[in-house]
């Protein structure tokens, strides 16, 4: 997809099994739909933005919701394609869409669109995004294959307390309180089981909030071999407009000490894509790549507001361009602000829900199957139908449809 007043799409088919096709999609039609969207959207720096999306936004009940999906579909979905698409689907064929959004659709949860009222992308296609070609074939880069590396170590960052800040501060807890009867506690457990996990623990709770995990952490686990990392806290995301996507910070325990490209906020200083792609460069008088200190191993999960918001930008050096720099064949992450469980419970009503902890366990499961993508999808049909027959605030497509993968 391209941005030029209109919005141009191409397709084709591997294989050539079927026709290509060429599209332009009315701009203001889709400006009218991706503005509804990003109403709908939670937006913590708004007061009330976040209450909104789990009470009175589109998202919030199934008629608003689909009444937003069908208008992103008429608005994004080419005639054309949704017939071949509708085609294969009567055949009982699913195809895998690779789908390169433009900047100023970057954020349209495709899984959602609905060509018909019974119909959504979802059902008919597994949906993946694909990574800036420029950035998978970068000279330099060194991919991590999955074939080789399964039975490596699982890296896990989970919650790490960020120094300065609270637990109920803007880079407070993002899980909450853990106990043995959580579902992610139970997940983290069958990995402890395999020998598999890093950090090292001996009880399941043991491995959130912890101080330990900053950069420096991070890069021996790293250099010392691991099939998958887990990453679920913190992610501020660079402003589109500011045109430097490379700013784009994770949130690790890392002191205002650390050396690194970002500016210290109170006694933290977070680490940025930047400080993936560059390492120490400009830095240390013998630099060292990023790549070489953080070998990012093939799969990648980043569970954290926006942490794959690097398509907003025209030039996309962001959080995913990082990890993929690195090594990285498939990266999870999320397009907008992810509510936690204590705002589905306190804002949203959803008493005792742990949406957030179930989004955690389902993509880290789909992570250690052969498909990553297609487990992913498959878990978003089985959300989706959950969905349409209960409702609930916590079965919305504002949590589960806001994560994507991209694959190289």
């Amino acid at each position: 997809m391209a941005d030029a007043g209109e919005v141009y799409m191409s397709w084709r088919w591997a294989g050539d099994t079927a026709a290509p096709g060429v599209a332009a999609l009315p701009g203001a039609d889709i400006d009218t739909a991706v503005r509804a969207l990003a109403a709908a959207l939670p937006d913590p720096a708004v007061p009330g933005g976040l209450e909104g999306s789990l009470t009175t936004g589109a998202l919030a009940a199934p008629d608003s919701e689909y009444l937003l999906a069908r208008d992103l579909s008429r608005a994004l979905l080419p005639y054309d394609l949704a017939g071949q698409l509708h085609h294969l689907y009567q055949q009982g064929i699913r195809p895998l869409i690779r789908l390169q959004p433009s900047p100023r659709v970057a954020q349209v949860p495709w899984e959602i669109l609905a060509p018909a009222p019974a119909t959504r992308l979802i059902d008919i296609a597994d949906i993946s995004l694909l990574a800036p070609a420029g950035i998978v074939h970068a000279p330099n880069r060194v991919p991590r294959s999955w074939h080789d590396s399964r039975e490596l170590p699982v890296v896990a960052v989970l919650d790490p307390r960020v120094p300065g800040f609270r637990a109920d501060s803007a880079l407070g807890s993002v899980l909450g309180r853990m106990s043995h009867s959580t579902p992610l506690a139970g997940r983290i457990a069958d990995h402890m089981n395999s020998g598999r996990l890093r950090p090292a623990v001996t009880d399941p709770t043991e491995i959130f909030r912890r101080t330990d995990l900053d950069r420096g952490w991070l890069s021996h686990a790293l250099r010392a071999g691991a099939s998958r990392l887990l990453y679920v806290g913190h992610v501020t995301a660079a402003r589109p407009e500011s045109g430097q996507s490379e700013n784009a910070e994770l949130h690790l325990a890392c002191t205002a000490e650390a050396a690194g490209f970002a500016e210290p906020q109170r006694t933290h200083r977070p680490f940025s894509a930047k400080d993936l792609l560059l390492g120490t460069h400009t830095i240390d008088p013998e630099p060292t790549a990023g790549p070489e200190l953080w070998p990012i191993p093939s799969r990648v999960a980043l569970v954290a507001c926006e942490s794959g918001g690097d398509l907003r930008f025209t030039e996309a050096l962001g959080l995913i361009a990082a990890m993929i720099t690195g090594g990285a064949e498939l990266v999870t992450a999320t397009r907008w602000p992810l509510p936690t469980d204590l705002a589905f419970q306190r804002l949203g009503g959803a008493a005792a829900a742990t949406p957030l902890q179930e989004v955690v366990c389902a993509v880290d499961t789909a992570h250690d199957t052969v498909d990553p993508a297609a487990a992913l999808a498959e878990w978003q049909r089985d959300r989706l139908r959950v969905w349409r027959a209960a409702g609930g605030i916590e079965n919305s497509p504002l949590l589960w449809a806001a994560f994507s993968t991209f694959v190289t």
